[in-house]
C-alpha cells in the first residue's frame, strides 16, 4: 500500500453543483477560504508535492547506482558492529611517517586522518592522509574495475579530520611533493570511513598541526643520557605544604582543612633525596605557576625536567651536565627526527640551532660588559629583562657564533632562598642560566645545604620558615654539598625549533586564560 508521501493528494479547487470550481474551500481546520487564497494554497501543496518526487527520485537513483556499480564493496562506512572487536583480521598496517621510496609498487594499508580532500572533476581525487604528525597524499583515479566514479564521490563527500582507511599501492612521483612530509603517493583501491568529523571544524587544523614526536624524543634522549651517567628517576608530590620558590606566585587550595599549595617544582623534594643518599636524580614531571604571564614563553602548567646531584668540589660540575646532555639531545635530534623537524620547518620555516661542541660559559658581569660595550645599560645586581637577555644572544652570536650559551655567577639578590653565594663576594651567587637563541631555558645553582644557613635566607627571601621546615629539618642529618637545575621542556622545544609562541610546542597548554579542554 503506498503511503501519504507517495501519492500526495490533488491539488485542483473542488467544484461546485455545476462542474465549475467553487469560489469557496476549507483548510485543514474547516475554515473556508476565498478563492485566492485557495488557489494560493493549492499551489504550495504542487510545490510540495514535486518536491517529495525529485527526492523520491534521487533516493531511487542512487539505490539504483549503488546497486549498478561491481565496485561498491571498496569503499564505504564501516558499520558500528565490525568496530566493536568483532575479530582479528590478521592485516598488517603501515604507518605513515614510513611509507618511502623503497615501498614503490607495494600494496599498504593505512590509516589516519583526511587533513585535506580535493576533487578535480568527476575522476580524480586527492586525500591527504595524517597520522601521528606524518602526512601522505593518497590518489583516487577514476579506472576500470579499480576506481568508480561513485567511490570518487564518497571521497569527496567525507568531511575533514575524519578517520578513514585506505588500501592502495605505493607509487613514487616524478616531481616533489609540497603538500606531505613523505615523498611518495598511494594510488587508492579501498577507501573506508571508520570515524566521521563534524563538517564545521573549531579550529583551524592546518594552523593547529604539528608534531608532538619531537617531545617525546627529547623526554627520552634526557632520560637515557641520565640514567648512563648514573642518575636515578623519581616522582616528587606535587601537593605540598609552602612554596617551593619563594614569592606569591603558587596555586594555593584547602587541603583537608590544611593550606596547601601546588608545587613549582620538585626542588625541595629531590634536595631531600640527595640527603638519602641517592647521590644524583632527576625527575620528569608536571610544574605550576601561577603567575599572571601572558606571553608567548610563559605557561601556568609546563613539564618539567629537574635534576640534582652531589657536588664533590664545584658547581661547574652541574654545569658539565647540562653542556653534555644538551648537546647529546641536540645532536639526537637532529639526527633521528630529521623528518619530524622537516614537517615542522615546512609550516614554521626556522633555521637549525647554532652550537658548539664544548658549550660556551660567560660570567654574570662579563654577559653585562658585553651589553655596555653595545649601549645598553645593566644593573650589575640585578637581573636581565627579556630584551637584555635577546640582545646578549644577539652579541654572543655574533662574537662567538652559537645560540647556546650558558651565563652564570648570578647576583644572590635575583636567586631563589636555597641558593649558595661566592665564596669571595656574597653579592653574587654559585648559579646559572641557559640560553637558547636569547631566550632562557634552564635556570640552575649550588644549594645551600647548611639548616641555619637555610633558615636564614628563607626568612630574607619573605618566607614562612614553618611551612618548609622538614624540608629544612632533613638537612640536620647531614647533607652532601650539592647542586642541580631545572628545565622547562616545552620552552626548549620552542625555542629549538624557533617557533614564536610556546603553545604551539605544548600539547593541552594551560595559561592565566585557559583551562580547558
Amino acid at each position: 500500500m503506498a503511503s501519504e508521501s507517495e501519492n500526495p493528494p490533488k491539488t485542483s479547487l473542488p467544484k461546485d453543483g455545476n462542474g465549475a470550481e467553487s469560489s469557496t474551500v476549507a483548510d485543514e481546520d474547516g475554515k473556508t477560504l476565498s478563492k485566492k487564497a485557495a488557489k494560493k494554497e493549492a499551489a504550495k501543496l504542487e510545490k510540495l508535492r514535486r518536491q517529495q518526487e525529485a527526492a523520491a527520485a534521487a533516493a531511487a537513483a542512487a539505490a539504483s547506482s549503488e546497486e549498478s556499480d561491481p565496485l561498491s564493496g571498496n569503499y564505504g562506512d564501516v558499520p558500528l558492529v565490525e568496530l566493536q572487536s568483532k575479530e582479528v583480521s590478521g592485516r598488517k598496517w603501515t604507518e605513515i611517517g614510513l611509507l618511502n621510496e623503497e615501498l614503490k609498487d607495494k600494496e599498504v594499508l593505512i590509516r589516519g586522518r583526511a587533513q585535506t580532500i580535493r576533487a578535480v572533476g568527476k575522476n580524480i581525487a586527492f586525500l591527504v592522509l595524517r597520522e601521528k604528525g606524518f602526512t601522505v597524499q593518497c590518489v583516487l583515479t577514476v579506472a576500470p574495475e579499480l576506481v568508480s566514479r561513485q567511490m570518487v564521490k564518497f571521497a569527496t563527500s567525507l568531511s575533514r579530520e575524519s578517520h578513514v582507511d585506505i588500501e592502495g599501492i605505493v607509487s613514487v612521483p616524478g616531481v616533489p611533493i609540497k603538500g606531505a612530509s613523505q615523498q611518495v603517493e598511494v594510488q587508492v583501491r579501498k577507501l573506508y570511513g571508520i570515524s566521521k568529523a563534524v563538517p564545521n571544524l573549531p579550529i583551524n587544523i592546518e594552523d593547529a598541526a604539528r608534531s608532538e614526536i619531537e617531545i617525546e624524543k627529547a623526554l627520552q634522549i634526557f632520560r637515557q643520557f641520565l640514567l648512563s651517567e648514573g642518575f636515578v628517576g623519581i616522582h616528587t608530590p606535587k601537593l605540598i605544604g609552602g612554596s617551593s620558590e619563594g614569592g606569591s606566585a603558587v596555586f594555593k587550595l584547602d587541603y583537608k582543612g590544611q593550606p596547601a599549595c601546588l608545587a613549582q617544582s620538585p626542588q625541595l623534594h629531590k634536595q631531600m633525596a640527595i640527603c638519602g643518599d641517592f647521590g644524583r636524580v632527576f625527575e620528569i614531571g608536571p610544574v605550576f605557576r601561577a603567575e599572571d604571564s601572558y606571553t608567548h614563553r610563559h605557561l601556568c602548567e609546563f613539564t618539567g625536567l629537574d635534576v640534582e646531584m652531589e657536588i664533590k668540589e664545584h658547581y661547574f660540575e652541574v654545569i658539565d651536565i647540562v653542556d653534555h646532555l644538551f648537546v647529546a639531545m641536540f645532536d639526537n635530534l637532529n639526527e633521528n627526527c630529521k623528518k619530524e623537524l622537516e614537517a615542522i620547518r615546512k609550516q614554521y620555516p626556522f633555521e637549525p640551532l647554532k652550537y658548539l661542541r664544548k658549550t660556551l660559559r660567560l660570567t654574570f658581569q662579563e654577559g653585562v660588559q658585553m651589553l655596555k660595550e653595545a649601549g645598553v645599560e645593566v644593573d650589575p645586581l640585578g637581573d636581565l629583562n627579556t630584551e637584555a637577555e635577546r640582545k646578549l644572544g644577539k652579541l654572543v652570536l655574533e662574537k662567538y657564533d652559537t645560540e647556546f650559551y650558558i651565563l652564570h655567577r648570578y647576583p644572590l639578590a635575583v636567586r631563589p632562598f636555597y641558593t649558595m653565594p661566592c665564596y669571595d663576594d656574597p653579592a653574587y651567587s654559585n648559579s646559572f642560566d641557559v640560553f637558547i637563541r636569547g631566550e632562557e631555558i634552564i635556570s640552575g645553582a649550588q644549594r645551600v645545604h647548611v639548616p641555619e644557613f637555610l633558615a636564614t635566607r628563607a626568612e630574607a627571601c619573605g618566607i614562612d620558615v614553618q611551612t618548609i621546615l622538614t624540608y629544612i629539618d632533613s638537612f640536620r642529618y647531614g647533607a652532601p654539598p650539592h647542586g642541580g637545575f631545572g628545565v622547562g621542556l616545552e620552552r626548549v622545544v620552542m625555542l629549538f625549533c624557533a617557533l614564536n609562541n610556546i603553545r604551539k610546542a605544548s600539547l593541552y597548554p594551560r595559561d592565566p586564560l585557559r583551562l580547558a579542554p
